[in-house]
């Protein structure tokens, strides 16, 4: 995070502030710097905030205290809270700060009235959850032990035999559950998000807790070995979906971007024929419209249990869904930190596909034109 306007600071490499603040004999940074650190503290295992009114995500407090800075670690939970809350409030508005709370309600409201179907699906039972291949390369946690389950079609697109059977179907049954209980009380939910018309949040009716975890404990871990470049090793929040396709249904999907650093996504079922994602290479704002190059084209095909992970600023579509339905759970990974950093960094080469080819076409005149004036000094020296 960057430090206040205006605020004198002398920022140390990892992020941390040397302006002093004593409590007690300890000395914590000032809570106008603003700081965090860049890298987290792996071992750290922070405190649980649920039992709190506050104004942002508990599972946002939770994740943000790992990127403390080391001192502030080991003190009390109020201390921890205050000092994140000035940074989150540097990053939220009032007008958004009212939107998260009306949110908040909302999701209240769901969590109140809704009777889960299957209750072993609100906690991380991982064992039930995940194919043996998954859990042993998770376990590993190196780059060979998730190559020798994952196939790389097309550069920066995973694909790994990921969910049980018996997890897709009871995840298919708990969502039309949850979508009967919507019809029957007549209650408006929101969309997954502006163009999907169909699915539902699965954040917002009681499952926040268990994608958490997905992310921190099995998405993260991949991420940080083939994704660090935006940010892979520092995700710290989540936006969990349903999409429903079919001819009562979304059909399609349309060319786009995900408001993510790494986006999950894998089929639940049912039967359906076509419904392919097409992928047509990596890109950051500035050129997310750029034409795409021959060897960036490539088509994916679902399988129920498989998943296909990616970057969310990798330009992805969803072809017609010709017969059957077609639901796919869908996990948008994000790094606060990757995204404060991005505000500052010029190169984008090290993950945009576009970036990387005007500077290679840059470094590629450079290198013509000293050639062009080597010869031009020889030739004036010969003469």
């Amino acid at each position: 995070m960057s430090q206040t306007e205006g605020q004198s600071t002398n920022p140390t490499s990892n992020g941390n502030v040397n302006n002093r603040n004593e409590s007690n004999g300890v000395v914590y940074p000032s809570f106008a710097s603003h700081r965090l650190r860049l890298n987290p503290s792996v071992d750290h295992k922070s405190d649980n905030y649920e039992d709190l009114q506050l104004d942002f995500s508990p599972l946002l407090f939770s994740s943000l205290e790992r990127y403390l800075p080391p001192a502030f670690l080991n003190s009390s939970r109020d201390q921890k809270v205050n000092y994140m809350r000035e940074i989150l409030l540097r990053y939220f508005p009032e007008g958004e700060r009212t939107r998260v709370q009306k949110h908040r309600e909302y999701r209240q409201k769901i969590i109140s009235n809704y009777q889960p179907l299957h209750r072993e699906l609100y906690t991380m039972h991982a064992a039930n959850f995940f194919v043996p291949s998954f859990l042993k390369a998770i376990s590993e946690n190196t780059e060979e032990s998730y190559r020798n389950i994952m196939s790389e079609p097309s550069p920066g697109v995973l694909t790994f035999e990921m969910l049980q059977p018996r997890f897709c179907e009871m995840m298919l049954a708990e969502v039309e559950n949850f979508e009967r209980w919507v019809r029957e009380t007549k209650f408006r939910i929101m969309r997954p998000n502006t163009m999907n018309k169909f699915g539902a949040v699965l954040d917002d009716f009681g499952l926040e807790t268990m994608l958490e975890k997905l992310m921190e404990d099995f998405i993260r871990p991949i991420s940080r070995v083939f994704f660090n470049d935006v940010g892979g090793s520092t995700l710290d929040s989540h936006h969990g979906f349903v999409v429903e396709y079919g001819m009562d249904r979304d059909v399609d999907l349309g060319f786009h971007v995900d408001d993510s650093e790494v986006t999950l996504n894998v089929c639940l079922g049912k039967q359906f024929s076509g419904g392919e994602l097409f992928f047509r290479g990596v890109r950051c704002e500035k050129h997310v419209n750029t034409e795409t190059q021959p060897e960036e084209i490539f088509d994916y095909s679902h399988a129920a249990g498989r998943a296909v992970l990616h970057r969310g600023r990798h330009r992805h579509g969803a072809r017609a869904t010709t017969s059957g339905q077609r639901i796919n759970l869908l996990l948008w990974c994000r790094s606060s930190v990757f995204r404060e950093l991005r505000k500052y960094q010029k190169d984008l080469s090290s993950w945009c596909a576009e970036c990387q080819r005007e500077k290679k076409e840059r470094q590629r005149q450079a290198v013509a034109a000293t050639k062009l004036e080597l010869l031009k000094r020889e030739g004036e020296t010969a003469t």
